[in-house]
């Protein structure tokens, strides 16, 4: 049983969400790493994600039964009731909002509240009814590593609105390389994402788009000198790695799901590679 209420809070999306979370706090640090602040902030962002992935889970029970990689989930097999999901849905919530409101201040709060309404809500409706429903997603994915900065710096600054445009423009050719390769899954279901809708083709230019925007952001935290020029280089090489493996896809029509494998595979690897050097570059500034 413990597995199973383990599984619905998404722990996948959990720790995803944390890295990001870190880099923003180490960013706004300043080289004073305060230990204990970070300890609490991110159990707080966890127990708020945690909660608004469960209620995620309840809203989707009736699509996760007609997709093969979420129709084992609790509540799509009906192992969990739907009162006790919601029930442990609101206790995280309120756990979560409780460990920011008491070790963080409102700004964190309000962030946290923003981040679990549109997950919850906004993207919930936006991706059964719409193909700019991963935009509308991208918005609260976006504020984890927002949280961790105002966490610290209780303001929201330039470098937190650069964090926000990074994770923005990152999670799209993420979440595209997905919808490529699982088309078939989000077809069955009826969600309208931008592969089923516009088709391939469309998704990969899109993709290769959010790439530049994406680089363009990551390098202006260096560009404002809120980073150093080893970030920079740092930035600016995954950037071009990532685009040339993007832009090489562009040319074929054969392996689609193949090459969609591999562009969700490097984006988690540029976006790891890219938080650990915000956070150096946070720790040794």
């Amino acid at each position: 049983m413990f597995k199973t209420y383990y599984q619905l809070t998404k722990p996948g999306i959990i720790r995803g969400n944390a890295i990001p979370a870190i880099a923003g706090f180490l960013l706004a640090c300043h080289g004073t790493l305060r230990y204990w602040l970070l300890v609490q902030t991110l159990i707080g962002i966890s127990l708020v994600i945690a909660s608004g992935c469960v209620f995620n889970n309840y809203l989707d029970r009736d699509i996760d039964k007609k997709m093969t990689r979420t129709r084992h989930r609790a509540l799509a097999e009906g192992r969990v009731s739907t009162f006790q999901a919601l029930s442990y849905a609101t206790v995280l919530g309120i756990l979560g909002f409780a460990v920011l409101a008491h070790y963080t201040n409102s700004r964190t709060v309000l962030l946290g509240l923003i981040g679990i309404v549109f997950y919850v809500i906004v993207y919930g409706y936006a991706k059964r009814t719409s193909v700019h429903g991963t935009l509308v997603g991208s918005i609260s994915g976006a504020l984890p590593p927002v949280a961790g900065y105002v966490a610290v710096s209780d303001s929201f600054n330039g470098a937190a609105l650069i964090l926000f445009l990074i994770l923005v423009f990152w999670q799209m050719p993420h979440f595209y390389a997905i919808s490529i390769y699982r088309r078939k899954e989000y077809a069955a279901a009826g969600i309208p994402v931008l592969s089923v809708k516009k088709g391939v083709a469309v998704t990969k230019r899109d993709m290769i788009a959010y790439i530049i925007l994406f680089g363009f952001a990551a390098c202006s935290l260096a560009l404002f000198r809120y980073t150093g020029a080893i970030y920079f280089v740092t930035a600016l090489l995954l950037t071009i790695i990532w685009l040339y493996v993007g832009v090489r896809g562009l040319r074929t029509t054969k392996n689609e799901d193949r090459w969609a494998k591999k562009m969700f595979g490097i984006s988690l690897l540029v976006l790891t590679l890219l938080c650990v050097a915000i956070g150096v570059s946070g720790i040794l500034a």
